[in-house]
């Protein structure tokens, strides 16, 4: 049975998550419908992240099962059609071996996290990004974020739902740069936390805001406490950005 892995875009806010549920509809969901409009089979569309409610993506990744061979650009424009005019988007489709798996394939997982701290609201983006209307120190919010680098027990910044067997996590990289009145947030790991970007972003707002000193990122890791953590930033701020692979050709470009 061809496997086929596709590169997804969507806007998050219309959606209970990635994964399907029974209290709304999810992007899984309305994948699998498109499939089964095109093809008219029923199919599990198998994610490699679980983004939560209101959490957009530019790179998130599936794989899918299909009984027919399809050219990749056929797969693509059909899903694409029976999609509209949801906000999701397949941005590619290619068939892979079977063997890949969009989850326990993956080496590595990148999430942008977008805060704009200009004083004037933002009118076209308003559920796209944080919006804090006092400026923020970006500077010391990076050198803040540099002591959650490495491998850690995040329980500080594990949602107390979390479901995961450890809180060990080897976070690979969380970079803090400035660009206008924008302040994006890009972390990089295997596999993250249930709400560990958000509850890491939030942390680093209250030292932007020079209401926590630098040394106290670092000080609430080691405390293993999930009352140390800043509150969670919120989800429409957040995007998985690319999810990467063991070869070349199965990783999709960053968004």
């Amino acid at each position: 049975m061809p496997r086929y892995k596709l590169t997804i875009e969507y806007d998050g806010g219309p959606f209970v998550g990635w994964q399907r549920q029974e209290n709304g509809r999810a992007v899984q969901q309305a994948i699998e419908e498109a499939v089964f409009g095109f093809t008219g089979e029923t199919v599990a569309v198998k994610g490699a992240g679980r983004t939560d409610a209101g959490v957009h993506a530019l790179g998130q990744v599936a794989h899918v099962d299909l009984t027919r061979d399809w050219a990749g650009k056929t797969i693509r424009d059909a899903l694409n059609a029976h999609l509209r005019p949801e906000p999701v988007s397949i941005v590619s489709a290619e068939p892979v071996d079977a063997a890949f798996d969009a989850r326990f394939s993956a080496i590595e997982r990148h999430y942008l996290y977008r805060i704009s701290d200009r004083r004037a609201p933002p009118a076209l983006d308003p559920d796209r990004v944080w919006w804090v209307s006092t400026g923020l120190d970006a500077e010391a919010m990076h050198l803040a974020a540099q002591a959650l680098v490495g491998r850690h027990d995040f329980t500080t910044f594990r949602n107390t739902q979390c479901q995961a067997k450890s809180p060990i996590r080897t976070l690979d990289r969380l970079d803090v740069s400035r660009a206008g009145g924008e302040i994006a947030i890009r972390a990089s790991a295997r596999s993250f936390l249930h709400s560990q970007v958000r509850s890491m972003v939030g942390t680093l707002k209250k030292v932007g805001e020079g209401r926590w000193p630098i040394r106290s990122v670092g000080e609430a890791l080691a405390a293993q406490d999930r009352t140390r953590s800043g509150p969670v930033a919120p989800a429409h701020g957040l995007y998985l950005a690319a999810v990467d692979y063991p070869d070349a050709d199965d990783t999709p470009a960053n968004g």
